[in-house]
């Protein structure tokens, strides 16, 4: 078994479909975890906590060291949720049957690359280096309630997320607080407790997570419209089941709009952001695509050509994700630079104060 460099690049940005068990066997430890965990998808977390750090850094409260155990423990929590997800779904007879899951990447139990106990063991193991950036975070803050309140809450939506959340329409819900406003927040909180830095913008950045969050829970709901029928035919009850197929797709265009608000809302209201940050409008045509798409039910069969079959408007919500996310992330980190360099920053405090 050699180490696949290459395999590690693309199982982080692009969902991988593999048919052949010795295909499979002959691929290292690290790139069996990033395709079983749909990596592609988990880089949500690590877009998450980039946004935290620029904002920490811009209030004076980042460390590299803080920050990238952060981030590598909350990556690798979100690939544990997945494979509790897909052991959950297996067990309970979900993922059978060419279940939509299995349509468009590797499930190694429905396909036999994995056992049971195997599928456990992967998942204890990936729980426990999750758990020990956790336990970082309560022991360098000296166990400050308001992380023990954090730790405890994304141990129980990780658990909780697949059986009972989503069978309750609530597994949205908690994408959204916890990929938007509980882990920008939290994050802040944790290197500015570790650094001993001003929180008085904490509240702010919650709201500045919002945006991000409201994206993530976008291309959840769009998935779960995508495998609306198969869903509702085997009792889980996702968010679509519960209110319905067309609700669910107009709820789904509320939030991707409202992304756009709120990030104009903080620039001009209470400007915690410079103009600057406006540069995220360049994704909103993918914003107005996505929206256009779910004004439609999704049709029986995909279109001539059309390459991402069995996801429609969540292949669409995941393009204007990173598209958004990238303009995000480039606009946050030029408001940072303008806030931390002393002759910028004299600028908008004079020109661009908060209110």
């Amino acid at each position: 078994m050699n180490i696949n460099f290459a395999m590690w690049r693309k199982a982080s940005w692009q969902l991988i479909k593999m048919e052949d068990k010795k295909e499979w066997d002959s691929l290292d430890v690290v790139s069996k975890w990033l395709i079983a965990t749909r990596s592609a998808v988990t880089l949500v977390t690590v877009y998450s906590c980039v946004i935290a750090g620029l904002l920490a850094w811009r209030d004076g409260n980042f460390s590299w060291i803080p920050f990238l155990i952060l981030t590598i423990g909350l990556f690798i929590a979100h690939g544990t949720n997945n494979i509790l997800n897909d052991y959950t779904d297996y067990s309970r007879g979900v993922d059978k049957d060419n279940y939509f899951r299995t349509q468009y990447g590797v499930h190694p139990l429905v396909q036999g690359f994995f056992t049971k106990p195997q599928q456990i063991r992967w998942f204890l193991i990936s729980g426990l280096l999750a758990s020990l950036a956790g336990i970082y975070a309560l022991v360098a803050t000296n166990f400050h309630p308001y992380v023990i309140g954090l730790f405890a809450f994304g141990a129980l939506v990780l658990l909780a997320y697949t059986y009972p959340f989503k069978y309750w329409g609530l597994g949205e819900f908690a994408i959204f607080l916890i990929w938007g406003p509980i882990m920008i927040g939290g994050v802040y909180l944790v290197m500015a407790l570790i650094k001993g830095g001003d929180l008085s913008n904490l509240w702010n950045v919650v709201l500045a997570g919002i945006p991000y969050g409201l994206g993530v829970a976008s291309i959840n709901i769009a998935k779960h419209i995508d495998k609306h029928d198969d869903d509702k035919s085997k009792g889980v009850g996702t968010f679509p089941v519960r209110v319905g197929e067309s609700f669910a797709r107009r709820v789904d265009q509320v939030a991707v709009i409202l992304i756009y608000v709120i990030i104009a809302y903080l620039v001009f209201v209470p400007r915690y952001f410079t103009p600057v940050m406006l540069i995220v409008f360049l994704a909103f045509r993918h914003a107005w695509n996505a929206v256009k798409l779910l004004n439609n039910p999704r049709p029986a069969n995909p279109p001539p050509g059309y390459p991402a079959w069995p996801t429609w408007f969540s292949a669409v919500t995941f393009f204007h994700n990173r598209q958004f996310g990238g303009w995000l992330i480039l606009g946050l980190i030029v408001d940072t630079l303008l806030h931390v360099i002393p002759f910028t920053a004299a600028l908008i405090a004079r020109y661009w104060p908060p209110m």
